[in-house]
């Protein structure tokens, strides 16, 4: 998760604060390519800032379908947005968030377009996430083959922070499931 709107430089069109410079989309996507072939990346979250739709179509065109280039701010589980992207041919997946769009309906109404577009869906979880495990149970029935709930190896750094405990019961559901 690269999550560069966060360092991405409103000053410049399409650049972002990295290294120490303002690098644009190009250098963005070049870098990301020698990661890929250096590392054998195969997912790449928010490469580009959530409003450079032109980028992300770029990176999409440079990647095909060798990278899953994952629209999580682009997206934001908004089938408005989604639909501008599938139309645009920005990425090829889609982070699936059901508190981020608000309604279950709406979650599986993006999900929906995902397998209609050929777009890989990912479950995922929110930041301050609860031991709740249903989201497994929502990927499980999504049949998307994905679920974001992060790592087990975290300590928790302040309020609201996932802990362990919180990802495990995740886990713990996809085990019993399985």
């Amino acid at each position: 998760d690269v999550a560069s709107s966060d360092f991405y430089n409103k000053t410049y069109p399409n650049a972002y604060d990295f290294e120490g410079a303002a690098r644009d989309d190009d250098y963005m996507i070049n870098m990301f390519d020698q990661w890929r072939q250096k590392y054998a990346i195969k997912s790449i979250e928010d490469g580009l800032n959530e409003e450079n739709w032109d980028g992300w179509v770029k990176m999409q065109e440079r990647f095909g379908d060798s990278v899953m280039l994952v629209g999580d701010d682009l997206f934001v589980t908004n089938t408005e947005r989604f639909a501008k992207g599938i139309e645009m041919g920005a990425g090829n997946s889609i982070l699936i968030k059901v508190n981020q769009i608000g309604t279950l309906t709406e979650t599986l109404d993006a999900i929906a377009m995902a397998r209609k577009a050929g777009y890989h869906y990912i479950i995922s979880h929110r930041s301050g996430e609860t031991e709740d495990d249903y989201i497994m149970d929502l990927a499980v029935a999504a049949g998307g083959g994905r679920i974001k709930t992060g790592g087990l190896a975290r300590q928790q750094r302040g309020p609201g922070e996932p802990t362990r405990d919180e990802r495990l019961t995740k886990y713990e559901r996809g085990r019993t499931i399985e």
